[in-house]
């Protein structure tokens, strides 16, 4: 059995787009409605993914906006990034877009492994952004994207497994594109 491999994952974006709700949704399989927002928490789980185990530590950040300093501790040993906007907000959209160009300017990489999420898909009602932009954004910065609604546990796991996915594939360990992720 390979060694459980630690990787750090960070969940940035602006505040109240469910960061916090996405992240605990995925550690502790509920759904968080209201708390105080978030000043920081690291969430520790363990998660298999290709029969590989993976230690994961979330950081998941306060809320930012776009004037925000991006802090060191956001850059630093952190493996892959889960950049969160609410698709209820086009300020959430916007500010995501900031959040990515300072982390590519504190990593001084021009691609980190990456997965953009469209949080709150279950709010129908008061959408702005549709997915189609969201996947475009995603494209432009060679990211995974994704929709997620916090309230629907399924997606949360989905997001962490496809950032697993895309830092292992920043590692060279990339799966072939065909194996389908089995969830045991």
């Amino acid at each position: 059995m390979p060694q459980p491999k630690h990787r750090k994952i960070a969940v940035l974006g602006y505040r109240s787009v469910g960061k916090s709700s996405l992240t605990i949704q995925f550690v502790e399989g509920q759904f968080v409605d209201s708390y105080d927002p978030t000043i920081e928490n690291t969430f520790n789980k363990m998660v298999s993914v290709n029969g590989q185990e993976f230690n994961l530590q979330l950081v998941d950040t306060a809320g930012q906006d776009e004037y925000s300093i991006f802090p060191q501790s956001h850059s630093m040993d952190i493996h892959g990034y889960v950049l969160v906007y609410s698709v209820t907000s086009m300020k959430s959209f916007e500010v995501v877009q900031v959040l990515h160009d300072k982390l590519l300017d504190m990593v001084g990489k021009i691609q980190v492994p990456t997965v953009l999420v469209g949080n709150k898909k279950d709010l129908h009602m008061e959408r702005v952004i549709k997915p189609e932009e969201g996947k475009k954004l995603a494209d432009s910065w060679g990211a995974a994207f994704m929709e997620s609604s916090a309230k629907e546990n399924e997606t949360a796991v989905e997001v962490f497994k496809r950032i697993i996915l895309e830092m292992e594939k920043a590692d060279g360990n990339a799966a072939p594109e065909d194996r389908k992720c089995a969830v045991m």
